[in-house]
């Protein structure tokens, strides 16, 4: 009995080599200023080879070679998780990859930065790196401090200013989310203390009530009003406010029906009436058959369970309004939560208009929300990213026009195997001649210190690089759209 064995992987092809002509080099735009001299050296050290359709390289090899096209046509991959993302395509002659950055010999110049794909029969003219590397230093040494420079620092530059965009956002999310945390706070503080003193009253007329001040069927119509009192106060909380005016008139006819019967300084009692929803007709079918010298007493005490009662629904509301803020700080920033993750996206896009709830007072905010779609597997905290940046940007953008016209709108849906976000304002618009311009790492149309150009850079490398998604944008005046499609189907499960 023999004992199976595990297939081996066919070994990678070995390419044709093929002659190499300086007179073909000569016409590349690369080495049409090199004499024949060394356009000679080039032919000895270099050759040229023929490639089948597959792979030539991949990242994360060993950088061996700089690879110059003759004929044929490519595609150049980036490494995105676990998959290969195609980011270009050419049939151009001319065009280089490969061990380009030789020249620099750093450590992370030592593998291949991409991976290359031939997507036909097509010829190579190729150079050893350490040769490449010897030409660079030799023909064009000042030309290679100025690249090495250049590489660098545009390298350390965008890092050094994307971290800076992504600490801007979060101090300016943090700074407002302080203060929305600091306003309920301070509310639920001061309601806290009001109702200590309240309380300490009602321990009073406790004690009055114990002292037999009042007979047992008395009492019984005095607790029978505090509970209709409290019912009628739990009903008003769900109809519409009154307006300043309309409060004000009511607690002068509330006020105007405790004086009528007796109940002296009564301004704090009517306040508390009409806020619990007691008008005077209210008073007329439950207070106004009970005897004068009891009304006044059974109002005083009604006024006290009301105010408590409001009291402690400003404290629940306050603490509620805390709540949802933390939460929603805790779904922005998926805090213990896994880096990828199937979530239902309203959730994501809930989360960040809560966080952004202070900047867009003043911005009707509509939700066009299919509800119906299915969860989708993202990175939601760099997700939150994206839309931050794209309400934000709106939000500048709706400053530019009348307040009666700022409006935000945000839809949700489904097309085909996508799920799509749009983020739709109705500010001035993108110029038509920078539209196409706005997803460019450092372009920016704010004033100088106000933007790094890097929001919506940042916003298509998180769509379109980490999730095999789409982000374009359509403007033209009072209406600007940014469409995101995100697939449900992911490239590493087909």
């Amino acid at each position: 009995m023999t004992t199976p064995t595990t297939p081996t992987p066919p070994a990678r092809r070995e390419p044709e080599r093929l002659p190499c002509d300086i007179a073909e080099l000569s016409r590349l735009f690369l080495f049409d200023k090199l004499d024949d001299d060394q356009l000679t050296w080039l032919c000895s050290h270099g050759h040229v080879e023929h490639q089948d359709p597959g792979f030539v390289f991949r990242e994360g090899e060993p950088a061996e070679a700089f690879y110059v096209l003759l004929e044929g046509s490519v595609a150049l991959y980036r490494r995105v998780g676990a998959d290969d993302v195609e980011i270009s395509r050419t049939a151009q002659v001319g065009v280089y990859a490969g061990a380009w950055h030789a020249y620099l010999d750093r450590a992370e110049t030592r593998s291949y930065l991409h991976t290359l794909r031939v997507l036909e029969p097509s010829r190579f003219y190729v150079l050893p790196a350490a040769d490449f590397s010897e030409v660079m230093h030799t023909w064009f040494p000042m030309a290679m401090h100025l690249l090495e420079g250049l590489f660098f620092g545009q390298k350390s530059m965008q890092t050094a200013t994307a971290q800076r965009e992504r600490l801007q956002a979060l101090g300016a999310l943090s700074a407002g989310l302080t203060h929305e945390l600091n306003n309920p706070a301070s509310a639920a503080t001061r309601a806290a203390s009001t109702l200590r003193e309240r309380v300490g009253r009602m321990r009073n007329k406790l004690g009055l009530v114990a002292s037999g001040a009042f007979d047992r069927d008395e009492l019984v119509q005095i607790i029978e009003l505090q509970e209709k009192a409290v019912a009628a106060l739990a009903e008003a909380r769900g109809r519409a406010s009154l307006s300043a005016l309309e409060t004000s008139d009511r607690e002068d006819e509330v006020a105007d029906w405790l004086d009528d019967h007796g109940v002296p300084d009564n301004a704090e009692i009517a306040h508390s009436f009409v806020e619990a929803g007691i008008d005077p007709q209210w008073l007329d079918d439950h207070v106004g058959s009970i005897p004068d010298d009891v009304a006044a007493a059974a109002v005083h005490w009604l006024g006290y369970t009301l105010e408590t009662e409001l009291l402690m629904n400003e404290v629940e509301d306050a603490t509620t309004r805390i709540s949802t803020l933390v939460d929603a700080a805790k779904q922005y920033s998926q805090i213990g939560r896994a880096a990828q993750q199937e979530v239902d996206v309203h959730v994501l896009l809930d989360s960040t208009l809560t966080m952004l709830d202070a900047k867009l007072r003043d911005i009707e905010v509509v939700r066009h929300y299919d509800r119906t779609l299915p969860p989708v597997l993202v990175h939601g905290a760099e997700l939150n990213q994206v839309w931050t940046n794209l309400v934000d940007n709106a939000r500048q953008a709706l400053a530019e026009v009348p307040a009666d016209r700022r409006r935000l709108t945000i839809s949700t849906r489904r097309v085909e195997d996508w799920l799509e976000v749009e983020v739709a304002d109705t500010g001035p618009g993108i110029p038509p001649e920078i539209v196409d311009r706005v997803f460019e790492p450092f372009f920016t149309t704010k004033p100088v210190g106000s933007g790094t150009g890097l929001g919506l850079d940042i916003s298509w490398r998180i769509v379109v690089g980490k999730h095999h998604g789409d982000l374009r944008v359509t403007s033209q005046p009072g209406d600007t759209r940014f469409l995101v499609r995100l697939p449900y189907t992911h490239p590493e499960a087909s």
